[in-house]
């Protein structure tokens, strides 16, 4: 087979398969009713992962092209030319057309490779199921005192669950909050969708750290957002960068991920937070802060929020239960003035009437027990010593190459590798190796870096992963 797909173009792999493939039926090479090549034999032939032949194949199936039956394979369909009374909706185009976007088809294809039990994973951005305080929960269900009803839940979720948050933010993270000020949500993820659907316009300018897990997010394209990026260091953004931004563009919003931020691991040190405060209340300008990690400082110090320290009611304040207890309960919140968390509520109440009872009552109960201040113990134990098994093994395995700043809390380890090298193949050659991690180019403008997540893989396995990595390190080095 003289045809390649070509790795380095604009057109992803699977794409190109997919036209490739649509060629070979309209010249009559795959007549209708023949069967394709299957996905493991062509991934073999054109050296990609089966899973990008899948994809392809999903292509020519959404196009009315193929069929696919079970036992059967692909099967080139007997009605490609339209002769059938019968006609199928062009679902292809119609999915492609929709108002919300869709994920970047390299973190799709990211998520399906994950989905490979074999693999070793520092790519998702949860905890290992060891670090997951099963147990407690065990307990909690088999006590059989759930004394909730099975109806709609209040609109901002359950009141003792919000009761319990504040309780949860005072002593946690200094935070004076009400429950009246809370909206209880699918998680973090969900709640910045309200936050941006709900409190911005088409055309509105907002401002995002670079590099910045937003980045990664099909939500403000959808939203028809204009970004405008605020660039990381070793002390997270200049809040005066922020100020030049809102002179030229006036700034709407900006999203800000300030502890142990994803992905470069960074805190956002004490005398910018205070001038990014002053900034917000001398003009106006909201600060989403997302705050998923405060709590896993590995030397359990209190880590200070941007919210925590707002003396003007400029900041509107995410977090979730997701990095620190189980990312499966979905339960995340907001807090913010009443009329926006009303406006909030509304919405979400639009989409789903509102969150589950179930998962509201464990977590609930989780928070409120004594349980909790010794799961946060374990985990960040647990977490430093993954990310010190994580150091250790890129200076053993990559040396000089490998350059990073340990992180002090969080999940993620930002990590320049330099030389000359491409981050699609190496993403390639690493996932034949049997690894998985996100390309620093997901989460913004800078290039030659990757992330690796170690709160998802066995302790044990980081070092083994990291070897691996650097064997497709210096492959692709070499080519």
């Amino acid at each position: 087979m003289d045809w390649k797909p070509i790795r380095q173009g604009h057109t992803p792999v699977y794409k190109q398969i997919a036209e490739w493939m649509e060629q070979r039926i309209a010249s009559g090479e795959f007549p209708p009713g023949s069967r394709l090549p299957s996905e493991r034999l062509l991934a073999k032939e054109l050296q990609v992962n089966r899973s990008t032949v899948v994809t392809a194949y999903e292509e020519l199936r959404a196009a009315g092209l193929v069929e696919r039956r079970h036992g059967s394979g692909t099967i080139v369909s007997r009605d490609i030319w339209g002769l059938a009374r019968n006609r199928t909706p062009d679902w292809k185009r119609m999915a492609e057309a929709g108002l919300f976007r869709p994920n970047l088809p390299l973190i799709r294809q990211i998520r399906r490779d994950t989905q490979d039990s074999d693999m070793l994973d520092l790519a998702s951005g949860e905890l290992s199921p060891e670090l997951v305080p099963h147990e407690q929960f065990r307990r909690l269900l088999a006590a059989g005192d759930f004394p909730c009803h099975f109806g709609y839940e209040h609109p901002q979720g359950n009141p003792e669950l919000r009761d319990t948050l504040v309780a949860h933010m005072k002593t946690w993270k200094g935070i004076d909050a009400a429950p009246s000020s809370i909206l209880v949500t699918a998680g973090a993820q969900q709640a910045l969708h309200l936050v941006v659907q709900c409190l911005l316009q088409p055309g509105d300018a907002v401002a995002i750290e670079d590099p910045s897990y937003c980045y990664s997010l099909p939500l403000f394209r959808s939203a028809g957002v204009r970004l405008f990026p605020l660039p990381v260091d070793s002390e997270g953004i200049d809040p005066d960068e922020l100020l030049a931004l809102h002179g030229k563009h006036r700034i709407k919003m900006v999203f800000l991920n300030p502890n142990f931020q994803n992905p470069t691991g960074t805190f956002l040190s004490l005398p910018r937070r205070k001038r990014l405060l002053e900034i917000s209340a001398e003009h106006g300008i909201p600060i989403v802060e997302d705050d998923p990690y405060s709590l896993t400082a590995f030397s359990g110090e209190h880590v200070p929020t941007l919210k925590s320290l707002d003396r003007h009611g400029t900041v509107l304040y995410i977090s979730s239960l997701t990095k620190i207890v189980a990312s499966g309960l979905r339960i995340g919140w907001v807090v913010g003035p009443r009329t926006v968390i009303e406006r909030l509520a509304d919405a979400k109440q639009q989409i789903d009437f509102g969150h589950s009872i179930f998962p509201q009552w464990l977590a609930n109960r989780f928070l409120s027990s004594e349980w909790f201040p010794a799961h946060l113990d374990m985990l960040r134990r647990e977490l430093a010593g993954r990310s010190e098994r994580l150091v250790c093994s890129l200076r053993e395995s990559f040396g000089g190459s490998a350059e990073f700043v340990p992180p002090a809390g969080g999940i993620h380890l930002w990590c320049r590798l330099t030389g000359e090298w491409s981050e699609n193949r190496m993403l390639a050659e690493s996932v034949k190796r049997g690894v998985i991690f996100v390309p620093g180019m997901v989460f913004g403008s800078k290039k030659g870096f990757v992330r690796f997540t170690f709160g998802r893989p066995p302790k044990e396995r980081i070092q083994d992963a990291i070897s691996r990595l650097a064997e497709a390190y210096r492959s692709v080095c070499r080519q």
